[in-house]
């Protein structure tokens, strides 16, 4: 069973609740998590974060989609250059992050923190193989592997985790590497599992040998992927640093605005996004083919399906959070005070509409990847990364909003991102149709002037 290929669908459907299982349970391990570390090491375990995920982004964020479009495309042999090319990109992020572990906790005035990057670091390379295996069995309309290492390795994680920070509870630094150290187990494992699935799938070889793929093909879809992903944390560090700052002029408790909007809004906003990933992934098996062929028309009627199921989905959800926030943030942060409480689901309510706009932004720039313009997406990203800092700085400043701000301009950002894609798709259309048009035209005036001469 977990070997076929699935419809457009039923793969949605498994990658949607694989993802969103994992996203439950990492919102569930945060309960454990801070009774055991405490303020502070719940503080040294973010710290460390993010050099992680920057590294992370720069050597696997755009791999699954990009492989998943060239396999998908019909160019075989895609993935293994792809274990070449980012397992070597994997290997440098893991030294760089242990060979910057001494500097960052000498800027960061946090002796923990070394420790912590050591016990961390061997993530980047596992996760790097993971996401080529991620892709490539997407590419081949199979999400049961997706699906099943998200969530193993959350278990995982979860589990050792809290083991350790319970067992290492009384020293605080041993008990904060202990819990990072089981991210790095439990990447490991799924990278195990993945990589044994793949080689049981590769078992019957061709029998001709399949020409390479240049890494130049697979440079052309994941870098912009990379570059995409990337302006989401770049423009979080950059807003948090404005926020903060600004915050302070008119609070003492700046940074705890923050943190309940970054760290808690957020987090409870991005529960139902995290559902609707699976059409993004699901829908670039269905739309590089027809890409590919030339069938522009069939390729923009699969995109714009995956949309409207993603309106379908993302609508009553965001309807859901606004409804239920307080029911949400009573289950979720019950250790929060009264006050923080109130203000969080203030918060939760004016940012349910990111559940709309935020999962149009994820489908539509899958749909572009799979149409062949990746650049695109990115360019939407930083523009909207861009404005949403300039935003946040202007609303905080300017208004009595206080943090509120900083959530009506990810509003703001988000629906500006989908729009924007959704106008690269329509323009797409007509520029190929443009061309078609042109070409008609040439071929008849060719045409003409043969029979005249005739």
């Amino acid at each position: 069973m977990f070997s076929q290929k699935q419809s457009f669908i039923k793969g949605a459907i498994i990658i949607s609740l694989g993802g969103f299982i994992s996203k439950l349970l990492g919102a569930i391990y945060r309960v454990p998590l801070a009774r055991f570390l405490g303020g502070e090491g719940l503080g040294i375990y973010q710290m460390v974060y993010p050099l992680y995920c920057i590294l992370l982004t720069v050597s696997a964020s755009g791999i699954p989609t990009g492989i998943a479009r060239l396999i998908s495309s019909g160019r075989k042999g895609a993935e293994r250059q792809a274990f070449y090319l980012y397992g070597a990109i994997g290997v440098i992020g893991t030294v760089l992050m242990y060979f910057l572990s001494s500097p960052l906790a000498a800027v960061q005035e946090e002796p923990a923190i070394k420790l912590c990057c050591i016990m961390l670091c061997p993530s980047v390379f596992f996760v790097s193989v993971l996401s080529v295996v991620r892709g490539y069995f997407q590419g081949k309309g199979n999400m049961y592997p997706t699906a099943v290492t998200e969530i193993s390795e959350q278990i995982i994680k979860v589990a050792l985790g809290c083991v350790l920070a319970y067992i290492f509870r009384e020293n605080l630094t041993i008990a904060v590497a202990s819990t990072l150290f089981s991210v790095t187990v439990s990447e490991l494992l799924s990278t195990a599992v993945a990589v044994v699935w793949y080689l049981k799938k590769r078992s019957v070889q061709p029998l001709f040998k399949v020409p390479s793929v240049p890494y130049s093909a697979i440079v052309k879809y994941t870098i912009p992927l990379t570059l995409t992903a990337i302006a989401l944390p770049a423009s979080q560090l950059l807003e948090s640093i404005v926020a903060v700052r600004l915050l302070r002029d008119i609070t003492d408790n700046a940074t705890a605005l923050y943190g309940i909007f970054s760290g808690c809004a957020v987090t409870i906003i991005n529960l139902p996004v995290s559902v609707t990933y699976g059409l993004a992934a699901a829908s670039v098996p269905q739309i590089s083919p027809l890409a590919e062929r030339g069938d522009i028309a069939g390729a923009k009627r699969k995109a714009y399906k995956a949309l409207l199921m993603t309106l379908a989905i993302a609508a009553p959800a965001a309807v859901a959070l606004f409804v239920f926030a307080p029911l949400a943030v009573r289950v979720i942060f019950s250790s929060l005070q009264a006050e923080e409480k109130s203000l969080l689901v203030q918060l939760v309510r004016i940012m349910a509409v990111n559940a709309v706009t935020l999962s149009l932004v994820q489908t539509s720039s899958a749909c572009l990847t799979s149409l062949g313009r990746p650049i695109k997406s990115t360019v939407t990203q930083w523009v909207t990364a861009i404005l949403r800092v300039g935003l946040t700085a202007l609303l905080i400043k300017f208004t009595p909003l206080s943090i509120g701000g900083a959530a009506i301009s990810a509003n703001c950002s988000y629906c500006v991102a989908a729009l924007i894609n959704m106008w690269y798709i329509i323009r797409e259309k007509h520029i190929k149709e443009a061309n078609d048009e042109n070409n008609a035209y040439r071929i008849r005036n060719v045409r003409r002037r043969l029979d005249q001469k005739g």
